[in-house]
This record gives C-alpha cells, structure tokens and sequence, in this order.
C-alpha cells in the first residue's frame, strides 16, 4: 500500500474505532438498564449483573459493525473533500478505483471482527449465558432467600421475609399474588420453609393467614392455616432471556447437520440455514456497507454546498440494501433451499458500489443524465 492508502486507511479506521465505541456504548447502556431491572430486584449481587452484561457485549457490537464502517467511510469522504484533499489527490491521478483500494482494505478488515464475532465470540457468550442464567434460576437462595428485601421474582408477585435463622427457617413471611386482575390473594405466616421435591420447589407456610381479596364485588374472605403449600417453581424456572435460539449453535454444528439444530432447538430447518448463512452474510454486509459509503460520495460534482446530497443518497442505498436482507429471511426461512437469496442483498450491494466506481470514473454520463432531467423539468414547467 502506498502512503496516501495508509493515510486513508488510518483515517476510516480511527473513525471506525470511535463510532463503533459510541453505538455500542448506546445500545448496551440500553440493555444493561433493562438487565439491572430483572437482575437487581431479583435479588441478584452486583456481580452476577456485570457477568450478564460482558456476555451480552458481543451480540451488541455484531450489530453495529456494519453502521460503524459505513459512518466512518462517509464521514472520511466528507472531510476529505471538505478540506480539498481529495481534489488534490485526484488531480495526482488517482481514478475512483484506485482510491476505493483502501476502503476495500477496510471493510475486509471489519468483516474478519465480524466473523470472528458471528462465528465464535457470539455464540460462545449466549451459550455462557444461558448456563448462567440457568445456575442461577436453580439458586433457591439467590432468588428467594434475601431478609429484610422486598423482592418481585415475577410480575404480580411480592415476597419479603424478616428473617432467615441458621437452620434455614423463614421468619414472618409475606407473599403477594396479584396476577389474576379478578382477585388478588395475600399469604402472611410466622413460618415458612422452602421445600425441593421431583415435581419442583414448594414453600410450605407454618401457622398463617390467607386473604383473598375479590375485585368485581369488593368482597374479602380470610382463611387461617396451620400449614399450606404454594407452589413457586414458575417463579424459580422464570427466565428474562429468551436463551433456546439457534443462536447459540457453532458454526461448525450448523454446517455439519443443520437439521439436527433445528429439531433440537424447535425451530424450522429454514430458520437453521437463515441463521448459519446469516453469520456470512453479516461479514459481507460490512465490506457492502464501506463501500456504498464511499462509492457514493465520489459520484456528482463539486458543490459549494457540500456532499450532504451524496450522505442522503447512500445512506437510503444502505436502507435498502438492508430492507432487501430482511426480505430474503422470508422465503429462506420457508424453504431452506432457497438460502442462496440470502447472499443476493449482499451481492447487490458490491455490483452496485462498482456501477457507483464506474459512474464517478465516467462524470461525463452523469452530466449527460443531470442536463437530460434538467431539460424535461424544464418542459414540464412550460
């Protein structure tokens, strides 16, 4: 590469770098907040929420990439002829293809973060997570076993206990149930004890009161106990993540029997062979996104106004090259044979950043379209 390559190519991943950083750091804020929620009033330690939120972080990233690069090429573009040079490196004679040499370079590179992303680091974390995640729903005591807290292990239902003596005794116990909007009931007990059967966990209540409260007539019956059993294995068994995707298979699985996959998972062999080829396509998709980035703002002529017609521009290609993506997952997901639609998007998006190369090397065509749709214009309005 020469100079002016590693100049612009230092330049888009420096941008890249720092857009990136900023989109993940949005979008997994978002996530970590709703994840604090669920983790923190189940009763969960600090620690287990930073755990849960470092293997999310590389699903979050996989979907950034490819906005990341594009950002970084247009932006690139942007202050490369805002500041004139590129109007000077291409009167050196530097032809369109010349210069996407070092975007192609680029967008290479960000595919190879996104394979090693779609292909290891992806489904490696989910998997970590979903083992967590199920420790964690097996923990009695992390989830239900905290004195002195209110605690919502499911929405409608609030336990507290005062305390919990060494020998495991549940001191002043009180459990709403509000799920039902007809009645609500409330349990209250001296003591309770948590109990781990074949058919799953029980909290058997010890010398208390049961109030059920009826909201159509606004009525109240009482009920005194000597012991009563509830059943808390829903709440125990509840989990805040969907964790049985396809997602979480290898690459390397869904290549050798993708139907096994499927069968496993429940899902459909079309949405095994969309999720396998996805993982390529992801990669593709970066390399797509550069390019139209930079394709784009390379065609049309100087304006004192700036490029932001070109940004417009390729940004709605990159929309819908992407609208197209997620059309093709239709048909696949279908009929698992038609999964070479999935690579079409992608595909278009490369021959289209070519007929842009070819466009910005022949300005005499657009001139000849611009002076064309100016005559017709013209006609119109007389």
């Amino acid at each position: 590469m020469t100079r002016f390559d590693r100049y612009l190519l230092s330049q888009l991943m420096v941008l890249f770098g720092f857009f990136a950083l900023v989109l993940v750091s949005i979008l997994w804020i978002n996530k970590a907040v709703r994840m604090f929620d669920k983790l923190i009033g189940d009763g969960q330690p600090a620690w287990v929420f930073l755990e849960f939120t470092a293997l999310t972080l590389p699903s979050v990233i996989g979907g950034m990439l490819p906005i990341a690069a594009f950002a970084a090429a247009v932006y690139v573009v942007h202050r490369l002829s805002s500041e004139s040079e590129l109007t000077v490196i291409q009167a050196s004679g530097y032809s369109p293809l010349r210069l996407s040499r070092a975007v192609l370079v680029f967008g290479v590179i960000v595919a190879l973060m996104m394979s090693l992303l779609a292909h290891m680091l992806i489904p490696g974390s989910l998997s970590q997570l979903r083992l967590r995640e199920s420790e964690i729903s097996r923990n009695v005591a992390a989830q239900l076993l905290s004195d002195g807290e209110f605690l919502h292990p499911a929405p409608g239902i609030t336990f507290y206990i005062r305390e919990i003596t060494p020998e495991g005794e549940l001191r002043d116990v009180f459990l709403s149930d509000r799920r039902d909007p007809d009645k609500s009931i409330t349990y209250t007990s001296s003591r309770a004890y948590l109990v781990a059967d074949g058919a799953g966990s029980r909290l058997v209540m010890v010398s208390g009161l049961a109030q059920n409260i009826h909201h159509g007539d606004a009525r109240l019956f009482t009920t005194h106990f000597d012991d009563f059993s509830y059943d808390i294995t829903s709440l125990l068994s509840r989990s805040g993540f969907n964790l049985n995707k396809l997602a979480f298979a290898s690459t390397v699985e869904l290549l050798r029997d993708p139907g096994a996959v499927a069968e496993r998972t429940g899902a459909s062999p079309g949405a095994a062979m969309t999720e396998l080829h996805g993982r390529f396509t992801a990669a593709l998709m970066c390399v797509v996104a550069a390019l139209i980035g930079f394709c784009t703002l390379l065609v049309g002529a100087y304006s004192r106004l700036g490029i932001w017609r070109q940004v417009l521009v390729a940004f709605a290609l990159l929309v819908g090259i992407k609208v197209a993506e997620s059309a093709s997952f239709g048909p696949v997901m279908a009929n698992a044979a038609l999964w070479p639609l999935l690579y079409l998007p992608a595909l278009s998006g490369l021959g289209l950043a070519l007929a842009l190369l070819w466009l910005a090397h022949n300005p005499a065509v657009m001139a000849r379209l611009g002076s064309g749709f100016r005559r017709k214009r013209l006609e119109a309005a007389a």
